[in-house]
C-alpha cells in the first residue's frame, strides 16, 4: 500500500479508461513522477475530446483495444469506475503479480482529511449536495465529488485542502475497496440495480457492503431505518464496530432512535439527536417533492452535524433548496398539465418513489437501456395512479410484459414520439412524468442529455 505521493516516482502505472476520471488520474500520476500508460478500447478518434486535455503531459497510449503484454509490464493497474474488474485480462495480470485496483480506492490512500462516503441505490446525489450546502452555509470548507461530479483524482491534483470531503460512492467504485476508511457512511436505501454488471442481486449487495469493510470506533454510520435491506446490513459486525445513527419517517420509532441517536420525521418537524439534546427542524417550507425528500434531508442533517454544521444554517438551506436537476424536476405547466423530469430515475425503486409523489392522473414515460431489471413491483401503483404508460427503448418489451396489462399502454419507437403522445393523451389536471426506470445509453449519452431533451421539447409546447 502506498502512503505518500513520493512513492509514485518511477512506478509504472497503467490507467484503464480515458474519460474524465482517467484524464485527472493520469495528470496526478505524471505530476508525481509515475511512468504512465493509458489503455482504452475506444479509438483515438472516439477519444479526441479527452486526448486534447492530455497534450501537456507525457504518457504512453494503447488505444482501440488492450494487450496482455502492456498489462504485464506495469507495477500497478488503476481502473476507472466504468471498467468492470472481472475481465479475463485483469485476472491474467493479477495471476502474474500485477496489482489491479480502482481510482477511488487508489486515491483515498493519499487523502488525509475526513471523508463522508454516501452510497445506496437512490438519493445519493441529493444527500451529498444537501450535506455540502449545510456545511458550506456553516462556514466549513468542503469538497464534493466522487460518482457525481469531480473524481477524487481531481481533488488530489489541485492540492486543495478541504476540512471534510463528501464523496458519492457507487457500487462500481466500492468493488476495489481494501483499505478505504470513511469517517462517516450514509446508506440511503438498497434495491435491485445494475443487473447488467452483476450476475444477481447478491453480487450487487456485496459490492455495496464493502463501504463498511474498514469501519472502526471512530466511524459513524447513518442508516435508513425504513429500508429493511439497509437494516439487515446493519447487523454486520463491521458496521457494529462504530457508532450508528438511524433516520426514519415512522413516528413509532422515535423513542428507540432518540435513545441511540438519529433523526425521525414527525408531522411537520424532524427530531434530531446527535448529542445530549434533541433538535427540531421545520419541514413545512421545503420545496422538494416526494416523501423520500425528507429521508434525504435527515441523512444530510446527521452527517453535517457531525462536522460542525449549525442548526440555523441547515434550516436556511432546507427552506431554499429546490432539489437537483433531473430528479422530480418541475418543468412547466401547459394547458393545465404539469410536466416533471425525473430522468435520473434509472431503476425500479426510483420510479416507485416518483409515483408516490403524486396522487393520480399520471401519464408515465418509461424505458431505455435494458439492464435486466424486474418491474412487477410497480404493478399495483401503476394500476392506481397511471392513466397511460408510454414505453420506449430497448427495455420496452420487458416492461410491457411485467406491467403493461395494468393500464393503457403504448410501445413507441422514438423518444420524440413518446413525449408528443404523452402531451396528446393528457388532459387538464394530469401530470406527464418522465421516469424511465432504465439507464439512457440506448438513445442518449447519459441521463442528463435525456432530461435536457425532454425539457427542451416540453418548453416548445403551446
Amino acid at each position: 500500500m502506498l502512503t505518500d505521493v513520493s512513492e509514485l516516482k518511477g512506478k509504472r502505472i497503467l490507467v484503464v479508461g480515458l474519460a474524465r476520471t482517467g484524464v485527472a488520474l493520469a495528470h496526478f500520476l505524471v505530476k508525481n513522477g509515475a511512468l504512465v500508460t493509458v489503455s482504452d478500447h475506444k479509438s483515438k478518434a472516439e477519444l479526441s475530446a479527452h486526448l486534447d486535455k492530455m497534450e501537456d503531459i507525457e504518457v504512453q497510449y494503447e488505444l482501440g483495444g488492450h494487450t496482455p503484454k502492456t498489462f504485464l509490464q506495469q507495477d500497478l493497474i488503476v481502473l476507472s469506475p466504468g471498467i468492470s474488474p472481472n475481465l479475463k485480462l485483469f485476472d491474467y495480470a493479477r495471476q502474474n503479480g500485477v496489482k489491479v485496483t480502482g481510482e477511488f480506492e487508489f486515491c483515498t490512500q493519499f487523502v488525509k482529511e475526513p471523508i463522508i462516503a454516501l452510497t445506496g441505490t437512490n438519493g445519493k446525489t441529493t444527500v451529498a449536495h444537501l450535506t455540502d450546502l449545510f456545511l458550506k452555509e456553516s462556514g466549513i470548507k468542503t469538497w464534493l465529488g466522487g460518482n457525481y461530479g469531480a473524481p477524487l483524482a481531481e481533488y488530489l491534483l489541485k492540492g486543495e485542502a478541504a476540512q471534510v470531503l463528501i464523496c458519492e460512492v457507487s457500487s462500481f467504485m466500492l468493488e476495489h475497496v481494501e483499505k478505504f476508511t470513511p469517517k462517516n457512511v450514509i446508506f440511503t436505501n438498497l434495491a435491485e440495480n445494475h443487473l447488467d454488471r452483476y450476475r444477481n442481486m447478491e453480487e450487487y449487495v456485496n459490492a455495496k457492503r464493502k463501504i463498511f469493510l474498514n469501519t472502526n470506533q471512530g466511524t459513524t454510520s447513518i442508516l435508513n431505518a425504513d429500508d429493511n435491506a439497509v437494516v439487515e446490513l446493519a447487523r454486520d459486525p463491521a458496521v457494529q464496530r462504530g457508532r450508528i445513527f438511524y433516520f426514519s419517517r415512522k413516528a413509532s420509532l422515535e423513542p428507540q432512535i432518540m435513545n441511540i441517536g438519529g433523526a425521525v420525521a414527525i408531522k411537520d418537524k424532524i427530531h434530531v439527536r446527535t448529542g445530549p439534546e434533541i433538535e427540531y427542524y421545520d419541514i413545512k417550507g421545503i420545496k422538494m417533492r416526494g416523501s423520500h425528500s425528507v429521508e434525504n434531508i435527515m441523512g444530510a442533517i446527521l452527517a453535517s452535524r457531525e462536522h460542525g454544521a449549525t442548526h440555523d444554517a441547515i434550516q436556511a438551506v432546507m427552506n431554499s433548496f429546490k432539489g437537483m436537476a433531473h430528479r422530480l424536476e418541475y418543468v412547466r405547466k401547459v394547458g393545465g398539465v404539469e410536466f416533471y423530469n425525473d430522468s435520473k430515475a434509472t431503476n425500479v425503486h426510483s420510479v416507485k418513489r416518483a409515483l408516490d409523489a403524486f396522487d393520480e392522473n399520471i401519464i408515465l414515460i418509461m424505458g431505455g437501456k435494458d439492464t435486466n431489471l424486474t418491474y412487477t413491483s410497480l404493478a399495483e401503483t401503476i394500476r392506481r395512479k397511471v392513466k397511460s404508460l408510454i414505453l420506449i427503448g430497448e427495455a420496452k418489451e420487458r416492461i410491457n410484459r411485467d406491467i403493461g396489462d395494468f393500464t393503457e399502454t403504448f410501445l413507441i419507437g422514438t423518444f420524440e414520439e413518446a413525449v408528443l403522445i404523452a402531451y396528446q393523451k393528457s388532459r387538464i389536471a394530469d401530470t406527464v412524468l418522465l421516469s424511465p426506470g432504465c439507464s439512457s445509453f440506448d438513445m442518449f449519452e447519459n441521463y442528463i442529455e435525456r432530461g435536457n431533451y425532454f425539457k427542451e421539447m416540453v418548453n416548445k409546447f403551446k
